[in-house]
C-alpha cells in the first residue's frame, strides 16, 4: 500500500492506496493559520505540520506500508538549527507579504532574475523571506542553518535527510537556476546558511529511522520520497504531465499549474522546473478564491450548500454586480500586495445569492486574466474542493469559453503523493485517475462584456485601493 499526506493551508489530508490506485482510506485533519502582524501568514512546524502528519499517520498508518510521501503548501521558510530545529514559526507562500522592501531592494542588487530563475521577484520568493529574517530577528538568525518547507521538514524529520526536491528550489528565488544552487547570491543574502541536497520530487531521499518509528508508528526502513510542492502534486494526481496541459485548482486560492515542452518566462507568471528532469512549468494563483466565499458564508451565517443554491438562480452578471477578489492583495498577473477587494453596482435588490455569485464569476475572470498571459492550453483540468456542486466549474468555464476536465479522484495533492510512491517502486500508474465527466461551457452565457469591465475596474480603482491599503 501506498501514503500519501499533503500538508494544507487550512487543513492537512492524507489517503492511502492499494497498487492499483484504488482509495482505502482518507483522514483529514484542519488547523489555523497564525496571522501576528498584517500581512503575515505563519504555521508552527510542531504544532502544525508534524501534529497533523503524525495524527493522519496513526489513522492510516498499517501492516503492508511500501512507501510514503508528502507534499506540503510552498514555498515556505522555516529556519531550523543544524540539526533541524525549528527557529521560529513558518512564514508561509505568497500570501505573507512581509518582505516588500526587500523585494524591491533584491530587483535592484540582481538584474537578472528572470532570466536565471525563471520568475520575478514576489512576495511568493523564498529570497526576500530571507533576507527580512535577517534584518528584523538577527537573533534567530545568527542560530540559522537550514532552511525546510513543510514537505522536506517532515522528511527530514523521519529519516534525517536534509534535502530539497528541483521544483521547489525553483520556488526560491533568486537562489536556484535550472538545475543548481546559485551559490553567490545565497551567500550574499543568507550567509551561513546551508543548502540542502537537490533530488527529484519522485526520488527517495531516505527510510524511516528507529528514532521517526517509534514516534509515529511508520515501520522502520519505510522509503520515504523527496516530495514537493502542494499544487505540483496535485497536478500529477490529475495527469497533468503533457505539454500544454493545464491544472485549476479550486481551494483558498485558485493556482494554475501548465505544463511546457521548453522553458519559458513571463513577467507576470511564476516559472518553474517540473516534477521530473526535462519537464517545466508556467504557474498562476491567485491571492484569494474559495477565501472570499468562506468570508461570505462567515458573513452571512449561511451554509456554502444554501448560498450556491441561491446564487443559481441568479443570472450571469448578477444584475449588475461586479466584484474585484483581490481581498488579500494579488498574486499573478497583477504582483500588487496592496490591491483590495472592490464591489460596485450593489443596490437594495440584490442578496446575499448575489454576492455569492459575484465572488465566483470574480474568481473566474482572475482565471481568464492568467490564462491570457499563459500559452494557449491544449487542455483544462479541474481539481479541489470547489469543484463539487458544480456552480463554480461552470461558470468558469462560461467565462472561458473553454470545457474543464475533472478527474475521478479530486482528493488532491495526497493522491498524487501515494502515485509518485507508487512510480517510485515501478509500479505502472497509467490507468489510476481517468477523467469522469467532462463540463462544457454553456454557449448562452457570455461574459466578454463583464469581464472587459473587471479589467477596467481594477485600472480604476488601484490608486484608491493602495491608498486606503497604507493608511
Amino acid at each position: 500500500m501506498l501514503l500519501g499526506v499533503d500538508i494544507g493551508t487550512s487543513s492537512s489530508k492524507g489517503v492511502l492506496l492499494s497498487p492499483d490506485g484504488a482509495v482505502l482510506a482518507t483522514a483529514t485533519r484542519e488547523h489555523r493559520t497564525s496571522t501576528p502582524g498584517p500581512g503575515w501568514f505563519e504555521h508552527d512546524a510542531e504544532q502544525v505540520w508534524w501534529r497533523d502528519f503524525a495524527h493522519i499517520v496513526a489513522e492510516l498508518g498499517r501492516p503492508g506500508l511500501a512507501a510514503v510521501a508528502v507534499s506540503g503548501i510552498g514555498p515556505c521558510v522555516l529556519p531550523a538549527t543544524a540539526d533541524g530545529t525549528p527557529l521560529r514559526p513558518a512564514i508561509l507562500y505568497g500570501v505573507d507579504t512581509r518582505a516588500t522592501e526587500q523585494i524591491e531592494a533584491q530587483n535592484r542588487r540582481y538584474l537578472e532574475i528572470l532570466q536565471r530563475c525563471g520568475s520575478p521577484l514576489t512576495s511568493q520568493a523564498v529570497g526576500p523571506k530571507l533576507e527580512w529574517l535577517r534584518e528584523h530577528e538577527p537573533d534567530t538568525w545568527a542560530r540559522t542553518r537550514r532552511l525546510f518547507m513543510a514537505h522536506s521538514w517532515i522528511v527530514h524529520e523521519l529519516t534525517g535527510a536534509y534535502v530539497l526536491d528541483h521544483h521547489s528550489a525553483s520556488q526560491c528565488a533568486p537562489l536556484y537556476e535550472p538545475h543548481r544552487w546559485i551559490e553567490d547570491w545565497a551567500a550574499e543574502i543568507a550567509p551561513g546558511l546551508e543548502l540542502p541536497r537537490l533530488l527529484w520530487s519522485g526520488e527517495v531521499a531516505g527510510t524511516v529511522t528507529a528514532g521517526a518509528a517509534a514516534r509515529t508508528g511508520l515501520p522502520e526502513g519505510l522509503p520515504v520520497l523527496a516530495g514537493t510542492i502542494d499544487a505540483w502534486a496535485e497536478a500529477h494526481s490529475a495527469g497533468v504531465r503533457e505539454p500544454g496541459d493545464v491544472m485549476l485548482m479550486y481551494g483558498t486560492t485558485m493556482f494554475i499549474v501548465q505544463v511546457l515542452a521548453s522553458r519559458a518566462t513571463s513577467p507576470h507568471l511564476w516559472g518553474t522546473v517540473g516534477l521530473t528532469p526535462g519537464t517545466f512549468n508556467l504557474a498562476a494563483g491567485t491571492a484569494t478564491s474559495g477565501a472570499v466565499t468562506s468570508w461570505l458564508s462567515d458573513l452571512t451565517g449561511t451554509g456554502f450548500a444554501e448560498l450556491t443554491a441561491e446564487a443559481a438562480a441568479v443570472p450571469p452578471g448578477c444584475e449588475g454586480l461586479l466584484m474585484l477578489p483581490y481581498f488579500a492583495g494579488e498574486r499573478t498577473p497583477l504582483f500588487d500586495p496592496d490591491a483590495r477587494g472592490v464591489l460596485i453596482g450593489l443596490t437594495l435588490r440584490h442578496g446575499r445569492g448575489h454576492l455569492y455569485r459575484a465572488a465566483l464569476e470574480a474568481t473566474a475572470f482572475a482565471v481568464r486574466h492568467n490564462l491570457e498571459v499563459m500559452p494557449a492550453p491544449r487542455r483544462l483540468v479541474a481539481v479541489g474542493g470547489g469543484t463539487r456542486g458544480g456552480l463554480w466549474a461552470q461558470i468558469v468555464s462560461d467565462v472561458l469559453g473553454l470545457p474543464q476536465d475533472l478527474p475521478a479522484h479530486t482528493i488532491g495533492a495526497a493522491y498524487g503523493d501515494a502515485m509518485l510512491a507508487a512510480q517510485a517502486l515501478g509500479i505502472d500508474t497509467g490507468g489510476w485517475n481517468p477523467v469522469a465527466t467532462t463540463i462544457r461551457p454553456d454557449p448562452a452565457a457570455s461574459y466578454d462584456e463583464r469581464y472587459r469591465l473587471y479589467r477596467r475596474l481594477h485600472e480604476a480603482t488601484a490608486e484608491i485601493a493602495h491608498t486606503l491599503a497604507r493608511s
